[in-house]
């Protein structure tokens, strides 16, 4: 587990975008990543940062899919798939939106309220938990799950 505390807005999308510059160098395949934490935590402005880093066209304005569930977005030869899954009430939704088709090595998912895919035992590569601390500094904590997770987490924060 890598923890790092951010102090605001800004140091959080550089983090998304150091991580999303480190897969594109170190990992030529999907990658799934579960964005744990209460509103305003940060998720939405770690995806920003992490779209950059992967080269996403600034072109695109990234925004929570609260409402659209998927939003997707080309980067380079990847497909960064940006999922909210707060509104899914059952398992069974996930076929609906046709989750089962973004699971390859051309896709990178990013899902803030990934608990549904939890109840069907879907694992992450990475799971980042954001929280506030007594001075409202979020405090960021990252663990994976397998190999392909662990060497992108140790090649990002050396």
């Amino acid at each position: 587990m890598k923890t790092i505390e951010s102090k605001n807005s800004e140091q959080t999308l550089h983090l998304g975008e150091h991580m999303g510059k480190k897969i594109l160098e170190e990992i030529s395949q999907g990658v799934s990543i579960a964005l744990n934490g209460e509103l305003g935590a940060g998720k939405t402005t770690f995806v920003q940062g992490f779209a950059k880093g992967l080269g996403v066209s600034e072109k695109y304005y990234i925004t929570s899919p609260t409402y659209n569930i998927i939003n997707e977005y080309p980067a380079g030869v990847l497909t960064l798939c940006h999922l909210d899954l707060y509104r899914l009430e059952s398992v069974d939704e996930l076929e609906t939106i046709g989750f089962d088709d973004l699971i390859d090595d051309t896709h990178i998912i990013v899902v803030e309220w990934p608990e549904i895919l939890k109840r069907i035992s879907f694992k992450f590569d990475i799971e980042i938990n954001f929280k506030f601390d007594k001075h409202y500094n979020r405090i960021i904590s990252v663990f994976t799950s397998g190999q392909p997770g662990s060497n992108l987490i140790s090649k990002t924060f050396l």
